[in-house]
Parts: C-alpha cells; sequence; structure tokens
C-alpha cells in the first residue's frame, strides 16, 4: 500500500513555529538539548532535521495532543488493538510529571515517549492483516511499513497536531467510518437482551401473541403483547441496518438476523476493517472499487471526490481483490472476448448462421500485440465449441462494444480494467454482480475527467489509441460486506462466500 504521504519538515519551518518570546524560546531550547540527549535510533532521523524542536511541548507542558494520543490509545480496541500495549498509564504518568513544573529533563522524557509511542500506534494501525489476501501488481502498492521519522513528520505537517490525532488522519476514510460504526452498532444493538425468537414463525404488525413480548425484549422494547408501531419501527431499523428489507414485518429472514446476535455482527465489521486497513492514507489520490457493494469512490487531497455504481464480476467470474496503478486509458477499445466465451457463446452464433461481420467481431491467429487477421472460414467452429481448439475473437471498437468508448488499464494477468459500458440498464438494479470480473464504469467520463485534468477525446476513429495518465493513480480493488451508511453501517449479501461466517 502507499505509506504516509511525508515530507520532511524543513528547519526552517520549525524555526517560523517557535515562540517570539526570548525566554520562551529559550526554555525551549534547554529542552530542544534534552530532547538531543535522550532521542536515539530511528526517533533521531525526525528529531534531527527540525532542530530536537519538540513535537508535543508547548510553552513548557505537554500540549492537549497527548492527551488526544490517550484518548486513541484507550479506544484502540476498536483497531483489534491492545491499549495496554502502548502502557498508556505510564505515558500518562510522564505527562504529570512533565507538567508538575518546567525541568527540561522531565520534558524532554514526555516528548520523546510520546513520539515514541505515537509511531508504534500508527505502524500497528497501519499493519496489514494476514488473514486478508490481496494481490499485489506494483511496487507502488506494495504494503510497507512507515518509518517513525515519517509518522512524525506528517504529523508535524498538520495544522493542528490534536485534530490529526483526534481524526485518525493516517487512515482511509472508509476504513475510518467502518470504525466509528463499530461503535455505533455496539450502542445501538450490542447490549440488547441475547434472547433466541423463534425463527418457524411470521410476526408482523397488528398481531398479539405469546411470541410477540418475545420480540419486544430482544429488541429492547417495553413489555407488551401488542405488535405496535414502536415495534415496527424497531424492526425496520434493524432490518434496514442489517441488509434487509425494511417491511416492519419479522420473517424468517429478520428472525435469522437476529438470533445470529450482535457479536457475530461485530466480528463481520471487525473482518472488514481488516480489508479497509489495506487502503492508503486519504492524502494520497486512489480509487477504490468494492465489488461487495458494486460501488467506486475517487479520493484526493484529503477528500472524497465522487462516487459511482459498478458492475461487477457474478461469483462464478468474480472480482478479485488487488491493488495496482492506473497507468493509461485506452480510447475505441477493442474488446478481447474471453475464451470460454467464445467457446460457449461466439461458436454457437456463428453455427447458428452469424457471420462474425454482422456481430463486429473479427477472428485473429494468436494473442501477440500484431496477430493476422483469419477468415471466418479459416476456422474449425465445431471444435472451438466442443473446447477442442482455441481461436481470438475480438469486437471492434463501437457503439455496441461491451467496453464503450474507454477503457482504463491497471496492467495484470488477469485481464481485469476498469471501462465504460453500453449495458447502462444494469446500474438500475440493487445488486450488480454481472460482468466476468472487470468493472463496468457508471460513469467512466466523469472518472477520465478526473484522472487526466480534462474531457477524453480520441483523436480519429481508429482503435485502441493509448493516453498515458499525466501521473499513474492507485486503484484497490475490496471487497466490503459491511459498508458504511449515515451514522451507522449497512450488512450487504455475502456474494462471493469469502467471509468464513456461517450463519
Amino acid at each position: 500500500m502507499i505509506v504516509l504521504a511525508a515530507l520532511a519538515a524543513p528547519a526552517a519551518q520549525a524555526a517560523a513555529a517557535q515562540p517570539a518570546s526570548p525566554v520562551a524560546t529559550a526554555a525551549r531550547s534547554s529542552v530542544a538539548a534534552e530532547v538531543r540527549a535522550q532521542a536515539g535510533g530511528r526517533l533521531r532521523d525526525f528529531y534531527a532535521p527540525r532542530g530536537y524542536w519538540p513535537l508535543w511541548i508547548e510553552k513548557d507542558r505537554v500540549g492537549p495532543q497527548a492527551d488526544a494520543l490517550l484518548a486513541l490509545i484507550e479506544g484502540s480496541e476498536a483497531d483489534g488493538l491492545r491499549p495496554r500495549d502502548y502502557d498508556p498509564r505510564g505515558l500518562g504518568r510522564l505527562i504529570e510529571e512533565a507538567n508538575a513544573g518546567s525541568d527540561p529533563k522531565a520534558l524532554a522524557r514526555a516528548e520523546v515517549a510520546l513520539s515514541r509511542t505515537f509511531a508504534d500506534l500508527v505502524t500497528d494501525m497501519r499493519r496489514p492483516s494476514r488473514t486478508v489476501r490481496i494481490r499485489y501488481l506494483d511496487p507502488e502498492v506494495e504494503p510497507k511499513t512507515p518509518e517513525p521519522s515519517e509518522i512524525l513528520r506528517s504529523a508535524a505537517l498538520a495544522p493542528s497536531l490534536a485534530e490529526y490525532i483526534v481524526a485518525v488522519g493516517w487512515m482511509d476514510p472508509l476504513y475510518m467510518r467502518l470504525r466509528h460504526a463499530r461503535a455505533v452498532y455496539r450502542e445501538d444493538w450490542g447490549s440488547l437482551p441475547a434472547v433466541a425468537v423463534p425463527e418457524n414463525v411470521r410476526l408482523r404488525p397488528g398481531m398479539k401473541g405469546d411470541l410477540v413480548p418475545v420480540l419486544r425484549h430482544r429488541l429492547g422494547l417495553s413489555d407488551g403483547v401488542a405488535y405496535d408501531k414502536a415495534l415496527a419501527a424497531r424492526v425496520k431499523a434493524f432490518q434496514t441496518a442489517h441488509g434487509l428489507k425494511a417491511d416492519g414485518i419479522a420473517g424468517a429472514q429478520t428472525l435469522a438476523a437476529l438470533n445470529r446476535g450482535p457479536s457475530w455482527y461485530e466480528r463481520k465489521i471487525a473482518l472488514n476493517q481488516e480489508r479497509a486497513r489495506l487502503l492508503p492514507g486519504p492524502w494520497v489520490k486512489h480509487v477504490v472499487v468494492d465489488a461487495a457493494s458494486a460501488r467506486l469512490w475517487y479520493y484526493d487531497g484529503g477528500a472524497l471526490d465522487g462516487t459511482m455504481k459498478v458492475v461487477v464480476g457474478t461469483k462464478e467470474t468474480q472480482t478479485p481483490m488487488m491493488a495496482g496503478m492506473v497507468r493509461y486509458a485506452t480510447l475505441n477499445p477493442y474488446w478481447n472476448i474471453p475464451p470460454d466465451l467464445v467457446q460457449n457463446k461466439v461458436a454457437p452464433r456463428i453455427l447458428g448462421g452469424a457471420s462474425l461481420t454482422r456481430l463486429n467481431y473479427e477472428a485473429l491467429s494468436d494473442w501477440t500485440a500484431n496477430p493476422q487477421p483469419l477468415a471466418q472460414s479459416q476456422v474449425d467452429w465445431n471444435a472451438v465449441a466442443a473446447g477442442q481448439q482455441e481461436v481470438r475473437i475480438r469486437q471492434l471498437p463501437g457503439g455496441s462494444n461491451a467496453m464503450g468508448k474507454v477503457k482504463f488499464m491497471f496492467p495484470n494477468d488477469l485481464g481485469i480494467y476498469l471501462h465504460d459500458t453500453p449495458q447502462r440498464e444494469l446500474f438500475a438494479r440493487p445488486a450488480r454482480q454481472f460482468s466476468n470480473g472487470c468493472v463496468r464504469l457508471e460513469d467512466a467520463q466523469r472518472l477520465g475527467q478526473w484522472f487526466f485534468g480534462k474531457t477524453l477525446k480520441p483523436d480519429s476513429d481508429a482503435p485502441e489509441q493509448h493516453v498515458p495518465l499525466p501521473q499513474p493513480v492507485p486503484v484497490y480493488l475490496t471487497y466490503l460486506t459491511v459498508v458504511p451508511v449515515g451514522d451507522g453501517v449497512q450488512f450487504l449479501p455475502d456474494v462471493y462466500d469469502r467471509d468464513g461466517m456461517d450463519g
């Protein structure tokens, strides 16, 4: 993954931030001298270029950014980490000792400890999970452990270090929304009574009976025997949060979802956090494609620039989890038809009387860059249909071309890319897993405008016009069966059966 976008803080920048008061400057200089004596190893790579000027000390006291760090440590269970590993009590004692007086040695001890702990915490939060399998196509997106100096330089460049820590500004926005939603889910649904509701029934508004009080109790409502408006609203809220049809009726699917219990859903959120952990920090310009929700997001400058629907692979032809660099666009593209489709779709049509010309297809001698065209009569179509022979078939550019007008290429041996499509009707469907693995874009022109900063237009009708990006852009194909929605999350069907969670 692309690591923290860090630049070395020049000495002039650090000096500009120094207080104007000669007394205060002298005091901080004494702290800097102590930091120089105490900061060893890789911390020295951060402090030396800034003249050992402290990051955490303000006006001879440890600043509010330290409180933000302690709060982050205490809440790090939400990141799958153990708060005690970062010794928050010991860190708190050092802060108290530093703020008890103006001893430069005590201030420096707190300064160095805060920097070391912060670097360790960020490193652990960025560390990819061993349980998530993703293929990296380019060195630029390979996971790298950031150096402490990188981590601290990025923090030092933030307009407010405290706000940077509170926002966890080194993590991807999708990860942070899942992290927040995990806490919201626990508050909304995690503390409800773990009562099993029989699933072989169908409860609906207006009903009364022995099972209605059980359902009310399970959802945290007051005692009663009526399936009233309050219960219907609570059922709808549960259905919405859990990716079910929000009709207010407690049928088989809703009752099964209730009986899984909150711990099942928290594990599912945690699994998806691990997938989102592989995404880069927000300041890296990048694209994220989620095959589970069939959506795409693109980010730049620390902000979400846009989102759109996509069509992704079927369960049989899944869009893989991979990361690479989008390096060029191809205008007026060919579509190289996959061999299985040639066998199962194209060959039967030719044997049924269709012609390559009318289909806007052409047959080629091989898969090299300069193949020879083949006449239709030169191909043994019976052998192709039987799977005994392969022939390369490609669709020529045009209005019906499956690639549309443009495709965006991040080179890989699986033939996966982002592309336009003439099949606009598929974007109206709630589930959009229809492709052979590639990603069809709802608005390829808008994404092209974002990639290139201008509208993409071919120079002529010539096929396969390659246009290099001004700067390659990382693209991450992921799989999130839990997605942030509003202040919470929505659980989506595990269409590819990748979660490994029964029930």
